[in-house]
């Protein structure tokens, strides 16, 4: 959680719980395939980054590159550009030794992929309250961090 100021200056706090989100809701978000999906995803990307709470790591960064130029074949520039979106619009987590360190101990406690891990050990550092991901169980917390699949209900 972090504490913010409201926008029009009276400085009011109130709590924010950051949310990190997969690399999976932002390659929905312009595939093109399931409409639904596409949908939900565009939603949450909408909300999280207006209401300022989005989060991801360069990890993300790099598998949604990697995913949108690879498997949907699209043009490495208009790809780009999305990404650089991201960054400014994004608080972006670098993951660098004492992240990747903590992704391995996540992984051999929860017995979970050192990627998924590596996503924990990235929203916890981020102090992330959630994260949105088709990827592990939903209502699953691990180390705080609570798991929301947000096509479940689909």
């Amino acid at each position: 959680m972090q504490t913010r100021k409201e926008k029009n200056g009276q400085g009011k706090s109130y709590i924010v719980d950051k949310i990190f989100i997969d690399t999976n809701i932002l390659v929905y978000t312009v595939d093109k395939f399931d409409k639904n999906k596409q949908m939900i995803a565009r939603k949450i990307i909408k909300e999280t980054i207006f209401n300022d709470v989005a989060v991801i790591s360069t990890q993300i960064l790099q598998e949604f590159y990697n995913v949108c130029t690879i498997k949907l074949h699209m043009k490495p520039l208009k790809v780009k550009g999305y990404v650089h979106n991201y960054i400014e619009n994004v608080e972006v987590v670098q993951n660098g030794s004492a992240i990747i360190e903590r992704g391995i101990d996540i992984s051999i406690m929860s017995k979970i992929s050192f990627w998924d891990a590596l996503l924990i050990a990235a929203a916890e550092s981020a102090n992330c309250t959630e994260l949105i991901t088709e990827d592990l169980n939903d209502g699953q917390i691990i180390n705080g961090v609570k798991i929301k699949n947000p096509f479940n209900s689909m």
